[in-house]
């Protein structure tokens, strides 16, 4: 998982969003771990979810907060095809994460990133460093700029 940290980690740093990881020591796999580690809000962390296109068998990366549900007829609309979940172990090997600590930044491929704008609210939120502890906190709209996701309406 080092590699995964080391990434992210380099990934921000190419994006120019400066972030430190911390390895928190318990699990962040959920968003309600995530903010007992964090000492936040559930609405402050970035859920970084992963689907499939069902004709493509593209991935597509939906960044939503903690507390949100993603409307998957608005993803599908905005990936251009309906979607399915996508097969933990075909996230890893694409990727390079594995569920629970997939990143918003340091992708082994090319990924559609969609960003919720419900996570514009927030001063800072938080978002997995590629491991199932490992966490960074950034401002929203930075980190959405270094994810080049596009702000859509993703919340159901």
């Amino acid at each position: 998982m080092a590699g995964s940290i080391e990434r992210v980690t380099q990934a921000a740093a190419d994006a120019g969003l400066a972030i430190e990881v911390r390895r928190m020591g318990a699990s962040t796999r959920t968003a309600e771990e995530a903010a007992t580690q964090c000492g936040c809000t559930v609405a402050q962390i970035v859920k970084s979810l992963v689907f499939q296109g069902e004709t493509s068998g593209k991935l597509f990366l939906f960044l939503v907060s903690g507390s949100n549900q993603l409307d998957l007829a608005k993803a599908a609309e905005l990936a251009g095809e309906p979607l399915k979940r996508a097969d933990p172990r075909h996230i890893r090997d694409e990727t390079g994460f594995a569920i629970g600590g997939v990143s918003p930044l340091g992708h082994l491929i090319a990924i559609p990133v969609f960003a919720d704008k419900s996570l514009l609210a927030f001063d800072i939120v938080w978002a997995a460093a590629g491991a199932h502890d490992a966490v960074f906190a950034a401002e929203p709209s930075a980190l959405i700029a270094a994810a080049r996701a596009t702000v859509a309406d993703l919340s159901a």
